[in-house]
């Protein structure tokens, strides 16, 4: 097989020798990349637009349409390999990288044996607005592999920045080497803190450029495109359904499929067949089936969301497009792990209003599932959607309390005051400026209880550990100043004055109130030094620490082997919580060696967050723990 010649990515590859020949001058048995066992039933089961004309367009009446011309990058070369995820597939890092066609292969710029280059369809409600049609504006799907783990037995593959498609608006369609170096370490980050994600098996860098602003300030530079092989068992999402979607009352815009039905049921039927099998069999009531499955879609995104929340993670855009029908972590976009806790962390400073902070998440994920609703329509029972979604909450918060019981080694016991437990820890964490992540990891630190132990003394080294990582006065200024417009806030601390009854009514307003409580909370912090804050924070931490310790107690009452809980609870801990996530610190570290040509620290920190929860092997490690430096604490992404 040969290269094939350049296309509208720009610029011609670099001459690359025939597989072939590389291997033996005879014929050669096809190596294990070009034996993918593909079975592409998406394509077979759902409706596929085959026009042929460039550009972006309006795609009417399909869930997918074929990429019949491929747009090769310059010179493609590997950053990085997954073996996790290759392995899903089948695949050895050898494998990929021994093939001298493997980064034309794994970029979309060379068709692989069986696949099926096509682009998806679908539609969005983007900041609670519907957006009409979206889609793989700069992704590429390959195909379904044979063999895959989930209820399908395939696993779909897809390259993320491979060029144009009908779906790509205004767009090039391609990635850069930033934003997929962030998803390739977050995806594979993510799985190894075991919340479902999808995964990226590959990373790799060319010799094409495209003008991007990426800081957001209006000024564009070139930066060197990039492609990441995603794998999951299915990208289709809630967006997938409202292609469907009748005229928007507030946009004005419809979906491209609207009123086919038909279609819709089709593609209703395929998830739920391929993806839900067990729902499939246990409901041969169409209604039944199908509101079964929007349960099911509700739980599972309960359960993820709760599993962000135990990590402090922040999806950054989750708009219904972004949300996946399986209960998948997709399409790292903007996110950001928190470093110091914050409920009202941003991880997109695209979001001006907050939309999607990190207490907002479980809201925004429910709005998600309202709109699936309306989007799937009639194919529901009424009454059993709207039971799910007012279960929803209900449900996320059981997952969630369920995920800190064990981040604090409580395991044997379920009691009432475990919420209060653990929201005056947070409340703490935010009053303090202290890290999630370092906390959290420290907490197993915290000695059991012993009859007549002093308090200060056995928290006391432990509480000036985590003091040590918490905010500085200064830090703790900064970060509660209002967010608010002057202008904003100006009229509404007017009517503290003026009008009594109606700055009570705007003052029970969620963001009024956030402001509120951070003007009283930067007041009281100008009224203390930094001694009596200090004295104070170590104060709060002990009493915390008193109550958490009394907690532990209640898990052995009877208990007579103490010792085997003593050593459960500190495994599992140490199990939960993690010693390193992807800070953008280090994620933005990354980038800047693979800019400048140094893949290594890539595969460096690939290694460091595919064992999260372990402990340091090298010295070198610890900067993996630590806090954002100061140029870094205020790095958001757009």
């Amino acid at each position: 097989m040969r290269p094939l010649a350049a296309a509208g990515g720009g610029g011609s590859l670099t001459p690359h020798p025939d597989p072939a020949a590389v291997m033996l001058p005879s014929v050669r048995a096809p190596a294990a990349l070009e034996r993918l066992p593909f079975r592409n039933v998406a394509l077979r089961s759902l409706p596929v637009d085959g026009a042929t004309e460039p550009g972006s367009r309006t795609v009417r009446g399909a869930c997918f349409s074929r990429i019949h011309h491929l747009q090769p990058l310059d010179n493609p070369s590997f950053v990085a390999v997954s073996e996790r995820a290759l392995a899903l597939l089948g695949l050895s890092p050898q494998d990929v990288l021994g093939h001298p066609a493997g980064p034309h292969y794994l970029s979309g710029s060379r068709p692989l044996p069986g696949s099926e280059p096509a682009a998806h369809c679908y539609c969005g409600h983007q900041f609670g607005v519907f957006a009409g049609q979206l889609g793989d504006g700069a992704v590429l799907y390959l195909g379904e592999v044979e063999g895959g783990a989930g209820p399908s037995g395939r696993l779909e593959i897809q390259v993320k920045g491979a060029g144009v498609t009908p779906y790509s608006r205004d767009g090039d369609g391609r990635k850069v080497l930033r934003s997929s170096i962030r998803e390739f370490l977050c995806s594979e980050a993510m799985a190894a803190l075991g919340v479902a994600t999808t995964r990226a098996a590959s990373l790799v860098t060319s010799d094409l450029y495209v003008h991007r602003d990426p800081l957001n300030n209006g000024r564009r530079v070139p930066e060197r495109c990039a492609a990441v092989l995603r794998v999951a068992p299915t990208f289709i999402r809630f967006g997938s359904f409202e292609i469907f979607l009748e005229r928007d009352e507030f946009s004005g815009l419809q979906g491209p499929s609207a009123g086919r039905s038909d279609l819709r049921a089709r593609l209703l039927d395929y998830v739920i067949e391929t993806f839900y099998p067990e729902i499939h069999l246990e409901h041969p009531d169409r209604l039944a089936r199908n509101t079964a499955f929007f349960q099911e879609v509700s739980l599972r995104t309960a359960r993820l969301v709760s599993q962000w929340q135990s990590v402090g993670f922040c999806h950054g855009v989750l708009n219904t497009d972004n949300l996946s029908i399986l209960g998948l972590t997709l399409d790292y976009g903007p996110f950001g792990f928190m470093d110091r806790f914050d409920p009202d962390h941003v991880s997109n400073s695209s979001d001006r209003r907050g939309r999607y902070s990190y207490r907002s998440q479980p809201w925004a994920c429910r709005w998600g599932l309202a709109c699936l609703a309306e989007a799937l329509g009639p194919e529901l029972h009424a009454a059993g959607a709207g039971a799910a979604l007012d279960g929803f909450l209900p449900a996320y918060e059981a997952f969630y309390l369920g995920n800190m019981r064990r981040k604090l080694g409580l395991l044997r016991r379920e009691e009432p005051e475990d919420t209060a437990l653990v929201s005056d820890l947070l409340q703490l964490m935010h009053n303090t400026g202290a890290d999630f992540t370092n906390t959290f990891r420290l907490l197993s630190s915290i000695p059991w209880p012993e009859e007549g132990d002093d308090l200060r003394t056995s928290v006391g080294p432990v509480v000036d550990r985590i003091l040590e990582q918490c905010a500085s006065m200064e830090e703790l200024q900064v970060a509660n100043r209002p967010t608010m417009e002057e202008r904003e806030l100006a009229m509404v601390l007017s009517l503290a004055q003026s009008n009594a009854a109606m700055f009570h009514l705007v003052a029970q307003t969620p963001e009024v109130e956030q402001q509120l409580e951070r003007i009283s909370r930067l007041r009281e912090l100008l009224g203390t030094s930094p001694e009596e804050l200090r004295d104070k924070q170590r104060e709060d931490w002990i009493h915390w620490s008193h109550q958490y310790r009394r907690r532990l107690a209640r898990e052995v009452d009877g208990e007579r082997h103490l010792s085997s809980v003593k050593e459960e609870r500190i495994r599992v801990m140490d199990g939960t919580n993690p010693r390193v996530v992807l800070r953008n610190h280090i994620a933005q570290k990354a980038i800047c060696a693979a800019e400048a040509g140094d893949f290594s620290e890539v595969l460096r920190t690939l290694r460091v967050l595919e064992k999260p929860f372990s402990s340091r092997e090298e010295e070198e490690e610890e900067e993996y723990e630590r806090g954002p430096p100061e140029w870094a604490r205020d790095l958001r992404i757009t």
